[in-house]
């Protein structure tokens, strides 16, 4: 493992820090969240263009940089120490992979390029508070579970096929329909695509798939909710047999060119065995790509907390002293700053094996909501008010955990996966613990002993 950046990466975070720099100050953040579309469209745009910061993970032959995630979580460590409002955590992070993985080769073709320039956004509806469950977090992302179960909630699909008249059967499906409402989509009030996870097939042959709606499409009803923190914008998607195109292959597999889990540039298929298509498991590695570059935005945050809280404690006089000088706040910044460097370590493993993705995220979200929360603290009162900044990241801190977390789940299905809590097999020995017999003494046995 080389843990060393590499020129070019470190030319996109000096670039990145730059622009960032002067375009997202505190009060610039604040109204850029406020705005219809909840973000700085001007901004996004330059992002786009001097860094393809939108297309940093899409493949070159689609447009895009044709970096790995890594780099992308890199990047992610600028927005977060800014706090920018942007799509790029729903567009380039959620939606795009899972179309590389799933798509077709004309889907592909007609949506990553714009995608990666940042022509158009996307977001990726889950039914419910369950993203974090859909892309198996919290909990295994089993069929049915987390989008509705075939049952009433959710939102159903209905393959609209034609009647052919001479021999009075239904054909293979021309289209789908979508019924239902989906709350707490990330930029789900102004993306140009919807990717939609519904459920198809009836209660006895349920089976979830993503399905394609545009922005535009009749019966597509969306309003921006009012969510904890502003700067990560969520929407309330409402679909009344709004037309939609299923995201693969007319059986429900996907053609993408993943590393047969759904996520990669690699020749796998990005098909599954999980019966839905490849769609499970596209949501799985999904995830994990997705929980390494939340830890690191959410690293980013925190370190950017602790910069604020350090400078403040530096000019802030108490008792003819500045506050910084107090033993008892220096030994509180110093946990700060070793939960920080423990979490960016983290997040850098992660970063190189994304398998280690969601608990890298626990400890990444644990650390920004501690470090936050002492930051409004050492502020004293001036961190309380809502003309201060501090209180933008410890919302961030706690927003990100009600949707990806909480942080003891991401631990605990991280622990159950990999068998830490397993109960112990009987039945093997070894030389130094040999197992004894479970049989029943026989009656000599008995009388032996």
């Amino acid at each position: 493992m080389d843990a060393a950046f590499t020129a070019e990466q470190d030319e996109m975070r000096r670039t990145l820090r730059e622009i960032l720099g002067k375009r997202c100050g505190p009060d610039e953040v604040k109204a850029a969240a406020r705005t219809a579309a909840g973000h700085d469209r001007e901004l996004w745009q330059q992002l786009a263009r001097q860094l393809g910061l939108p297309g940093i993970a899409v493949a070159e032959e689609y447009g895009g940089v044709g970096c790995t995630p890594a780099d992308l979580a890199l990047a992610c460590e600028e927005t977060g120490r800014a706090l920018l409002p942007s799509p790029l955590l729903a567009t380039a992070v959620l939606a795009a992979p899972l179309i590389t993985a799933l798509g077709t080769a004309a889907q592909r073709a007609a949506l990553l390029p714009a995608l990666a320039s940042g022509e158009l956004s996307a977001a990726l509806a889950v039914p419910g508070p369950a993203l974090a469950t859909a892309l198996a977090l919290t909990g295994d992302n089993t069929p049915g579970e987390w989008a509705g179960g075939g049952r009433a909630g959710g939102v159903q699909a209905r393959a609209v096929s034609s009647i052919s008249t001479d021999t009075a059967t239904a054909t293979a499906p021309e289209g789908w329909r979508l019924y239902g409402e989906v709350t707490q989509v990330l930029d789900g009030h102004s993306a140009g695509l919807l990717l939609v996870a519904a459920h198809t097939g009836g209660f006895a042959r349920s089976r979830t798939l993503l399905f394609l709606v545009r922005e535009d499409a009749p019966g597509l009803v969306r309003s921006r909710q009012t969510t904890l923190d502003e700067t990560r914008p969520q929407g309330r998607i409402q679909l009344r047999d709004v037309p939609a195109e299923l995201l693969g292959d007319a059986d429900g597999t996907g053609n993408g060119n993943g590393d047969g889990n759904g996520i990669g540039t690699g020749n796998g298929t990005g098909n599954g065995a999980d019966g839905d298509g490849g769609v499970l498991s596209a949501l799985a590695a999904t995830g994990r790509t997705a929980a390494t570059v939340l830890a690191a935005e959410a690293v980013g945050a925190a370190d950017q907390a602790l910069a604020r809280t350090v400078d403040y404690v530096r000019r802030r006089e108490q008792f003819g002293r500045a506050v910084g000088s107090f033993q008892a706040v220096k030994h509180r910044l110093a946990d700060l700053y070793v939960r920080v460097q423990a979490a960016r370590s983290a997040a850098y493993y992660a970063a190189w094996d994304p398998e280690q993705g969601p608990l890298a995220l626990a400890q990444a979200l644990e650390a920004l909501r501690v470090t936050a929360g002492e930051g409004i603290q050492l502020h004293g009162g001036i961190g309380f008010t809502w003309e201060h900044e501090a209180h933008l990241y410890f919302k961030r801190a706690a927003a990100d955990e009600l949707l990806f977390g909480p942080v003891h789940r991401l631990r605990a299905h991280a622990a159950h996966s990999s068998g830490l809590f397993a109960p112990p097999d009987r039945t093997t020995t070894d030389s130094t613990h040999p197992t004894h017999p479970t049989t029943t003494p026989t009656e000599p046995e008995k009388a032996a002993v």
